[in-house]
């Protein structure tokens, strides 16, 4: 740079006056002049090449000349340019630098003229900075395409007559006739509040709509924004679809017990995460639980973000897994020919007491089987002792008050394409109910085993139900039992468990999807390997948060589910459901739908009774309001 070179200088422009070792002094205005008579300010300043972009080498004649020269003229002789370059492969896809656009446009290039053009050219929507060259300390300007200009040009229309656009967007909204896909952009606000990623919205309130997230769902499916069959619950429970992302990477090289024999994994034939298994080996029974708290330390990435999700989200479209789908091929049970594992070593007593209760670190082999083989199968010899001690634990919680809810279950499908819903109803076999008290055992267990070695560690309990002395039979009898029933209880206190009819009770057999189990193996393995337990505060404070998460994800599941059947319900419009009154109240009668594993209320019903069956078919389903109507035919 020369003494009066030209340079953008916080992309003002300015003079060099001089030169100071290795810094410029340069001239710039401060303040311009104004119509008023105000003469325009001046400031000096010494900055260093690096802060300066060179616009002309100069000489130009002053710094008033600079800003005084004239632009006029120079936007159509820029678009002239434009439309020469664009017109010859060769330079329309090339950067053409401040002084080649100079040549092109204006048969020259003088000092006085730089800031000028440069300004020109920068406001112009047919060129564009180049701002990679720009941090460079050079000037340069690409050509922009036809799409690139009418968006632009758009943008610039849209930014100028923003009220005018938005009016006639709010009547057309009104009218619930949008003009897609263009005004879906407007409609992404009213997209936010129904998802409750907002708390209100403008464009509900200027259409004079209800500012209720029912109110937007309602809205965006009137208006096409979304399809009827759109479930939102996941993500306004705060919840992703996606499974999470952080990898727990192989299991570490560790001591293990190996463990003699066969071990069963016993599920359903669509779990794809089996993480128990279960086996007798004639004096003790084995209930080994998947194991990735060998991976996952305490207050990890990995163990905050399952923390925060509280357990795997089941939804009919799909499974959003608390921890990362990759993991299930290492620590799931039974998808490799050795499996590790966290064990339960129960000895029981004649009456399937809890004598004692060990943990191992253990390698075992797994066979996965369906509960229908197991059920066509619990009298063979591997599998009838597990049974025996299944029915022998549901006797001693039965004497011990436990209570046996039995209400019909149904298994929702939705196919990705057509978005059409199945719904059939689960069979409960015995098999079923053989794992579920062997877990009950190993639950159990381990809460013995944490109690007895004053380890912090989160338990469960429930208080006793009261129950009125006339209970219904039937499905009302059940219905009547679950409005008795106290809320469960989590904390790092025991207490009796009185639903299930134990003394001391905690979870531990799911650490691939439930929070509590994964934290309560953390700390299980911590005092097995004689390493720092969770502090009881620390403990406390943690298993509040997944349980938190846990609700949550209830919920979001439960209404996930519910959306799914009222989807079915307009799918399947003509159909008719067999249902059974569960309860009444006043004139009103509330009736069971077991193939839909759902409840309605029917008024006007006074000469129905506790069980009394019914055919029930649908007259108004509300999806945004998760609201349906039945009648009897």
């Amino acid at each position: 740079m020369n003494k009066l070179s030209v340079v953008l200088y916080k992309n003002q422009p300015a003079v060099v006056n001089d030169r100071d070792g290795d810094k410029y002094i340069i001239k710039f205005c401060t303040q311009p002049a104004s119509p008023g008579g105000k003469k325009a300010v001046y400031g000096e300043q010494k900055v260093r090449e690096k802060d300066v972009v060179l616009l002309h080498e100069g000489p130009c004649s002053s710094l008033d000349a600079v800003l005084g020269f004239s632009t006029e003229g120079m936007a159509a002789q820029l678009v002239e340019t434009y439309e020469l370059l664009m017109s010859d492969e060769s330079t329309a896809s090339e950067a053409i630098s401040l002084s080649d656009l100079a040549e092109y446009s204006r048969g020259g290039f003088k000092a006085d003229e730089a800031w000028a053009l440069y300004s020109v050219a920068a406001g112009d929507v047919h060129f564009q900075i180049s701002q990679d060259a720009l941090k460079n300390g050079e000037i340069s300007f690409t050509l922009r395409s036809a799409d690139e200009i009418e968006a632009l040009a758009k943008k610039q229309y849209e930014k100028e007559h923003e009220s005018e656009i938005r009016a006639a967007f709010i009547a057309r909204l009104k009218a619930r006739k949008l003009d897609l896909p263009e005004d879906a952009k407007f409609m992404g606000e009213v997209e936010a509040f129904a998802l409750c990623k907002t708390d209100k919205s403008k464009v509900l309130a200027d259409a004079g709509i209800s500012q209720t997230i029912e109110a937007a769902h309602k809205l965006l499916i009137d208006t096409g924004i979304w399809d009827f069959t759109k479930n939102p619950y996941p993500t306004r429970f705060g919840f992703s679809f996606d499974s999470a992302k952080d990898q727990l990477g192989a299991m570490p090289e560790e001591e293990r017990l190996d463990v003699p024999g066969v071990a069963y994994a016993i599920d359903s034939e669509h779990s794809a995460d089996p993480d128990d298994a279960v086996a007798f080996d004639g004096e003790y029974l084995w209930v080994h639980i998947a194991d990735p708290a060998s991976s996952v330390e305490p207050d990890s990435k990995i163990d905050i973000a399952a923390r925060d999700r509280g357990t795997t989200l089941y939804i009919p479209e799909g499974t959003s897994r608390m921890l990362c789908e990759s993991c299930l091929e290492d620590y799931a049970l039974g998808l490799k020919e050795d499996s590790h594992a966290l064990s339960f070593r129960i000895k029981l007593d004649d009456e399937s007491q809890i004598e004692e209760c060990q943990v191992f670190k253990t390698n075992v082999k797994v066979k996965r089987l369906t509960y229908k083989y197991a059920e066509e199968h619990k009298e063979d010899a591997e599998l009838k002792p597990l049974f025996e001690i299944a029915r022998k634990n549901r006797e001693r919680r039965e004497k011990n008050g436990a209570v046996t809810i039995q209400m019909p279950e149904v298994d929702i499908s939705v196919d990705k394409e057509t978005k059409k819903v199945t719904i059939e109803p689960e069979a409960r076999l015995e098999s079923n109910e053989m794992i579920a008290e062997l877990m009950i055992l190993a639950g159990e267990g381990a809460a013995r085993f944490a109690f007895k070695n004053q380890i912090p560690f989160m338990y469960i309990s429930q208080e006793a139900p009261d129950f009125p002395g006339n209970l219904p039979d039937g499905w009302a009898g059940q219905f009547a039992r679950i409005k008795c029933m106290r809320k469960r209880s989590v904390g790092i206190t025991p207490a009796p468990h009185a639903g299930l009819g134990v003394s001391f009770y905690s979870q531990v057999t799911s650490p691939l999807r439930r929070y509590g189990d994964l934290i309560s193996h953390e700390q299980l393995r911590a005092f097995i390997d004689g390493r720092h337990l969770i502090a009881k505060d620390d403990m406390l404070e943690r298993v509040a948060a997944g349980d938190a998460a846990s609700i949550a994800a209830k919920k979001a599941s439960r209404q996930s589910d519910t959306h799914w059947k009222l989807v079915y319900l307009l799918q399947n419009p003509d159909q008719e459901y067999e249902a059974f009154c569960i309860d009444r109240r006043g004139n009103d009668a509330l009736f069971l739908i077991p193939s839909l594993d759902m409840q309605a209320t029917l008024h006007n019903c006074s000469d129905v009774q506790l069980n009394d069956a019914a055919r029930l078919k649908v007259s108004k389903v509300d999806i945004p309001e998760q609201k349906v109507d039945f009648k009897r035919n």
